[in-house]
């Protein structure tokens, strides 16, 4: 059964992104997809054909500041939104004097600030349209600063806290707001090759994307505070001290950055 609202999912053009946007359709959500690529329209083609819903895409630069409002104000005026998915984001590897600046300015431009800006201008919509969700997409790496991506932990430790003040500041308004922790995902070759270069404990936190999609989506639905499909990450967040999970994760990563 088609539901009443839309389900807006950033970052859908393949990978978690993707999944999700699947089984929102199967769920029987009419989906807005957003990308940077064209290949977000094939997405929106494949769920109008096996889910026969409406699916609508957009090719929208996320990284830019005055892209990302037009869209989001776009999205509230035209459409009736009860989830967003908050998908977009983007990391890497390597020395931090050596990452370039545009890539730091993209980094906090995709993960902070599109996240929070969209959740800002989309939040009458969602508070229109009760009960709704919105999903904010972090990491493991959020729980351990680590050397060699420096910038990215920190980005997906701003999503924890946002979501986390944001959840306890919408309490009883009918708005629900979750954070999802994956860890690895080999949502291309690329990142593929950097998981296997971190040896067995970034081989053994490595889930198959739909099956961590459909686990997300579900602790969405049920209103969940945060939702994790990486139970041995999470032990060792706790057993380990923070120093020392630092330095052993910079040992790891570092193996990606030769």
């Amino acid at each position: 059964m088609t539901k009443k609202g839309h389900a807006l999912v950033t970052g859908a053009s393949g990978g978690l992104g993707r999944e999700i946007a699947l089984e929102l359709a199967r769920l029987g959500y009419p989906t807005l997809l957003v990308s940077s690529t064209g290949k977000i329209h094939s997405v929106s083609e494949e769920i109008s054909e096996k889910y026969g819903l409406e699916s609508k895409s957009f090719v929208v630069d996320l990284s830019s500041e005055e892209a990302t409002m037009a869209f989001a104000r776009k999205m509230a005026n035209e459409y009736e939104v009860c989830i967003l998915v908050n998908n977009v984001g983007l990391g890497g590897s390597g020395e931090f004097q050596r990452t370039p600046v545009e890539h730091i300015a993209k980094i906090l431009r995709l993960n902070v600030f599109c996240t929070a800006l969209l959740t800002r201008e989309l939040l009458p919509n969602l508070l229109r349209n009760t009960p709704s969700r919105i999903l904010n997409i972090s990491s493991m790496a959020a729980l351990t600063p680590t050397a060699y991506k420096t910038v990215y932990p920190a980005s997906k430790a701003f999503v924890n806290a946002f979501s986390y003040g944001l959840r306890e500041e919408l309490r009883g308004s009918g708005v629900s707001v979750s954070v999802a922790v994956p860890g690895a995902m080999a949502t291309n070759p690329e990142i593929r090759g950097r998981i296997e270069k971190q040896g067995a404990l970034g081989r053994a936190t490595l889930k198959p994307t739909d099956e961590i999609a459909r686990k997300f989506v579900k602790g969405m639905m049920k209103g969940r505070r945060t939702i994790s499909v990486n139970p041995l990450g999470f032990f060792l967040s706790k057993a380990v001290p923070g120093r020392l999970r630092t330095y052993i994760l910079s040992k790891i990563v570092r193996r990606e950055t030769l």
